[in-house]
Formats: C-alpha cells, sequence, structure tokens
C-alpha cells in the first residue's frame, strides 16, 4: 500500500514538475517588448556614463550599468530629420530619399513599425517624429507638430487630431508614454514602443525647476574651445557654427530684447525676437514669473560687465549660458527616463523589454568653438547607444565597434524573431549583444551629408570611417579631402590627407570609400539639380 502511494506521489510531482518547466519555457519563449527611447540632439559628452566632466545622468546611466554601452555608435547622416528615415527604414538617406530637413519623407518606405504591427505586436509612439503627421504602423501615436514646443506644446493624436497639453514637453511625452503602458496597451501582446523627446534641442528652453538651479551652474571648458581650423580645409573655416558669432542672442543666451536694445546688440538672422516673444507667450503667467527669477538676475549681471568683456569673455560668458540651458533640458530626461525604467521594474516587465537609449544624432558642446552638428567630426557624427536587456546581455558591457543608427531596424526585428526585409542596409546588432562578436565583421561606416547651402552652411561631404581613420570628401562647390588619424588625434584638429606618411592609407580607404558606395548604391550626383535650386531659391546663395 505504502509503495502505492509512493508511486502516485511521484507522479503528481512529475506531473507539476512538467508544468512548472513548461511554464518557464512559454516565458523564455514569450517576444520581446521593445522600448526604443530617443533624445534630439543628445551629445554622448553629456551622459556622465560616456564622460562625467559636465554633468550626472544617473538614470540613462543605469542602462550602461545594466546592459552595453557603445562607444563608437554614429549616424549616416547627422540631422534630425534624414537620421530618424534611417531609422524607421533601415535604409541610408538617398535610398529612402530623405536626404535633408526639407524634402518630405517618401510615403512609399516601409519602416520596421509596420513590419512590427503585422507581426502582431502592439505599437506606439509618442513625443517627437520631426516629419509627418501620420505615421505608418502605429496602433497609437500623438506626436509634436514639426520641431514642437517646451512649453505647454501641440500634439497630433490619431483620434483626437491636434490637441494642446498643459506643462513641461519632457514631462507630458512621458506621462502619455506611462499612461499607455499602464491603461491602453493590449497586456496579451508584445509591444513596440517609441518614447521620442524633443529635449535637448535648440533653443533649449529648461523646465522650472531645472533652470533655477542651471543658471547658478559652471562648467568646465572644452580644450578646442577657441579652435582656429590651422590644418583643416574650407568647410571647417566657413561653417556658421560659432557659438559667439552665430548663436542667437535671445532665444540661445536668453537676454531680454529690451537688454538688446539697451545694449545695441543686433539679433543674428535665423532666430528674431518675435520668434523669442511666441515662445514666451505659450507660458502661463506662473511660467513666466518663474522664467524671470531665473532669467532676469542673467540679464542684470549682463548689463554690468558687457562694457568691459572683450571677444574672449564674451565667448566663455556665452559658452557658460549655453551650458547651462542645454544640460538642463537633459536634467529632465534624465529624471524621465527613470520614471519608466521604475515602471518597468515594478510591474515586472523589465526582463522580458529590450530597451534603447540614443539620439538622433551627436552635437557639439563648445568643441572647435561650435554648437550644432552636420560635420563627419566626431562630436556631431557620434552618438550615445546604450542598450539593456535582462538575460541576453551581460551587464556593464563596453563595446567599440562600428555601430550605426542604420542598423536598429534589423537588429530589433530579429531580437522579434521576425525575417527582415531584403533591401534593409544596415547589419543587425544582435552578435554584439548576445557575445558572439566573431559574427561582426563590419570595418567601415559610411556616411553622407547634403544639406548645402542651408542654416550653418556645413558643406556637402562623405566619409569612410574606421576605428582607426576618417577620410572626408567635401564637394558640390569645392573639391578637397581631409584625413584623420582617430588613435593619435583624438579630436580632430590636424588634417593628414598630404602627409606622405599616410600615401597609403589613402589609397587603401579611397578604394575602400569607392566600395562602399557600390554596396550602399550612393552616387553624390542624386538630385543634385533640384536640390541646388531649391536650397539656392530658399537661401539667395
Amino acid at each position: 500500500m505504502k509503495i502505492k502511494y509512493l508511486i502516485i506521489t511521484l507522479c503528481v510531482l512529475a506531473l507539476f514538475s512538467c508544468s512548472t518547466d513548461s511554464k518557464k519555457n512559454d516565458e523564455s519563449s514569450k517576444r520581446p517588448n521593445i522600448l526604443f527611447i530617443m533624445s534630439d540632439d543628445h551629445a554622448y559628452q553629456a551622459i556622465s556614463a560616456y564622460d562625467n566632466k559636465l554633468t550626472n545622468t544617473p538614470n540613462i546611466d543605469r542602462l550602461a550599468d545594466e546592459g552595453m554601452l557603445f562607444t563608437n555608435a554614429c549616424v549616416t547622416n547627422s540631422i534630425c530629420a534624414p537620421s530618424r528615415a534611417v531609422i524607421l527604414t533601415g535604409k541610408h538617406s538617398h535610398i529612402n530619399g530623405k536626404t535633408d530637413n526639407y524634402f518630405p519623407f517618401n510615403e512609399d518606405n516601409v519602416t520596421f513599425p509596420q513590419i512590427f504591427q503585422k507581426a502582431g505586436y502592439q505599437t506606439a509612439m509618442f513625443g517627437k517624429l520631426h516629419f509627418g503627421n501620420n505615421p505608418k504602423g502605429f496602433d497609437e501615436f500623438k506626436i509634436l507638430i514639426g520641431q514642437g514646443h517646451y512649453y505647454n506644446p501641440t500634439f497630433i493624436t490619431k483620434t483626437e487630431g491636434k490637441k494642446d497639453y498643459p506643462g513641461y514637453v519632457t514631462d507630458i511625452v512621458t506621462d502619455m508614454t506611462l499612461n499607455w503602458l499602464d491603461k491602453e496597451r493590449d497586456q496579451s501582446k508584445p509591444f513596440m514602443l517609441m518614447y521620442l523627446h524633443k529635449a535637448p534641442h535648440r533653443e533649449w528652453l529648461p523646465a522650472a525647476r531645472h533652470h533655477k538651479e542651471f543658471t547658478k551652474k559652471t562648467f568646465q571648458e572644452p580644450s578646442t574651445l577657441f579652435d582656429d581650423y590651422s590644418n583643416r580645409g574650407t568647410a571647417a573655416h566657413t561653417a556658421e557654427m560659432n557659438i559667439l558669432e552665430h548663436m542667437n542672442w535671445a532665444g540661445d543666451s536668453k537676454l531680454y530684447p529690451e537688454v538688446m536694445a539697451k545694449l545695441n546688440i543686433e539679433e543674428t538672422a535665423d532666430w528674431d525676437i518675435a520668434a523669442f516673444h511666441k515662445e514666451r507667450d505659450r507660458m502661463t503667467d506662473e511660467q513666466k514669473a518663474a522664467w524671470d527669477a531665473s532669467y532676469k538676475p542673467v540679464n542684470d549681471e549682463f548689463i554690468k560687465n558687457y562694457a568691459k568683456m572683450d571677444s574672449t569673455e564674451l565667448m566663455k560668458w556665452r559658452y557658460q549660458r549655453y551650458m547651462q540651458d542645454y544640460l538642463g533640458t537633459i536634467a529632465s530626461v534624465d529624471e524621465n527616463v527613470g520614471r519608466v525604467l521604475d515602471y518597468l521594474d515594478e510591474n515586472k516587465l523589465a526582463d522580458n523589454t529590450l530597451v534603447v537609449y540614443t539620439s538622433d544624432q551627436g552635437f557639439y558642446l563648445g568643441e572647435h568653438g561650435w554648437f550644432d552638428k552636420r560635420f563627419a567630426y566626431n562630436e556631431s557624427f557620434k552618438t550615445p547607444l546604450l542598450i539593456r536587456w535582462p538575460n541576453k546581455i551581460k551587464p556593464g558591457i563596453t563595446n567599440d565597434e562600428m555601430v550605426q543608427n542604420l542598423d536598429f531596424a534589423q537588429t530589433f526585428l530579429e531580437a522579434a524573431g521576425i525575417k527582415e526585409p531584403e533591401d534593409m542596409q544596415g547589419e543587425s546588432l544582435m552578435p554584439l549583444l548576445t557575445g558572439n562578436d566573431a559574427e561582426w565583421d563590419r570595418e567601415a561606416v559610411y556616411y553622407h551629408y547634403y544639406e548645402y547651402p542651408s542654416i550653418h552652411m556645413v558643406k556637402r561631404h562623405y566619409a569612410i570611417i574606421t576605428k582607426e581613420y576618417k577620410l572626408i570628401h567635401y564637394y558640390y562647390d569645392v573639391d578637397e579631402w581631409e584625413l584623420f588619424d582617430r588613435k593619435n588625434d583624438p579630436h580632430e584638429l590636424k588634417n593628414v590627407y598630404d602627409d606622405p606618411e599616410y600615401k597609403d592609407i589613402v589609397t587603401q580607404l579611397k578604394s575602400d570609400l569607392k566600395d562602399l558606395r557600390i554596396k550602399y548604391k550612393d552616387s553624390s550626383e542624386i538630385d543634385q539639380k533640384l536640390l541646388r535650386k531649391f536650397l539656392e531659391s530658399k537661401y539667395n546663395k
């Protein structure tokens, strides 16, 4: 009798064990959620996981501590809308058609969210898309109109049309994201969620809680703040991105119009005082009062010192003003990223969610005396990339492979077990994420910038970049080459293209560049006549 009971007990335990194992297998075989977080113009130098000299971003840093940080992540075209088009399509700008911020995005493009939606994922987008009012492939979206506004912004919604939301944009986008995660999504489906911040895009308007704090801070200057561009070509000498000469006084440095009038300071052409008033008019009386409490003392102090300031002192002052506001907007991004990561943890979603934090490109934070982006130089070309995926990515790993925003679509598709379209041009990062580095064989990436003549006047150029070297060709109205030794000249201060010691390297890189242009089906002549006619009429160049 005892033997009979023993056999029954063992059978029950075996069945229970099988059931438990089955549940574990079910959990492990679930398709992962994808959370894609992207900010606008967030320099890698302004993330403390990369460099803690300027600011502290503990929540974004969590992704590096718990996942993988890429030190050579880069973009194919360093400008907002084209970068987003590359990410959505997995194709270079000349293939997806969005070569600059002016020409419309070709709606015939198939985007990776459409593929996810077709494969049974629930999809949503909240924040800044930059182009188009009806993004394809999303069950739900609420997107800013164009660049959007920092205060009390207007969103285009899928079901309600245009709608105004009170508050600060970074908080609002996060509220929308958390509300969708908590109350609106179908919890029986995996999700692909794009959480896209406006910040820290120019002109930088921090939240009240941050401009109060950051206007009192002082930041370390970059060693190249007063770069004279010797040993570089025409493009560096003629670009209009200098902090002293080309930043707006009202929009960027936050001088009040009456202060500018009193000091006889004329505004720059690309941002006038009327635009500054338009931004302030969006604020409530309470928001304006908080703004004045922070910025009126800044203006008063400037009035006292302006007559005594030479060009060097003015440059230093404008650099500090730039960093105070730029980094102040990032403080809100970091706080809100923390809110979303906390939600994933608290709702047991973290283990099965691949989280990406990136930017649409890099940004100059005073290096070479500049702000903005566009060049193939490091601060513009490189972008932050941090990826966490528990049980797949070992925590605390740093990777220096040449990866691009071109690769994101295929990475997400492979992670979800979805077949990628044959015409995508990137490479899935899955071998790197899962420790199979031997399967990764890319040695060089391709870059192409088109938007010239235009704001900031950065000349058109294309480039090949490896871990060791960067070869750039400027074309259209010039024919010049630059070669930088990335290992021995990390600040890219000396063009060694004509140095005899680098002759063989130039020859090899030119050959490799030709091969890359064939591989990616690029031609620098694409739509050049049409583009030139349009831009010359717009900018009278």
